[in-house]
């Protein structure tokens, strides 16, 4: 995608600043344990939990250099539309202000990774054929 090094960057920082502590607080362990575990994964939570924040990890070098960004956004959509489902649907829209851990965020972030799939935009009209001359 051209011109979209500040938008690649700024999704870069978000996303390593909410995987790379929870690595060293051990807090994707907990989560995999506690939250993911009772949600029905069982023993699968915690891989589970780890392969969530290494697609976030792989995603900052990939945003970073503008390399296999298709693959990297849908998996990041992926991710956070399940995280919409399972964690901030019940708690609302905002994050902080009107209520907390709500979905507001999640939701630019799915529109960021839309727009690195689709510089372009997508076009409901069809192209019209050019005129023979």
């Amino acid at each position: 995608m051209k011109n979209s090094f500040f938008l690649r960057f700024a999704v870069a920082v978000i996303l390593g600043f909410h995987s790379i502590p929870s690595f060293f607080t051990m807090d994707v362990i907990q989560f995999g344990q506690n939250y993911l575990g009772n949600q029905g994964f069982g023993i699968m939570g915690v891989p589970f939990a780890i392969i969530i924040k290494v697609i976030h990890l792989v995603a900052i070098f990939a945003l970073l250099f503008n390399k296999f960004i298709v693959p990297i956004s849908v998996l990041n959509i992926i991710i956070l539309v399940a995280g919409i489902i399972m964690i901030h649907w019940q708690e609302g829209w905002y994050v902080v202000g009107g209520g907390r851990n709500g979905m507001e965020f999640n939701f630019l972030l799915i529109f960021c990774f839309l727009t690195f799939i689709f510089p372009d935009g997508i076009s409901l009209r069809k192209k019209e054929e050019l005129p023979i001359s």
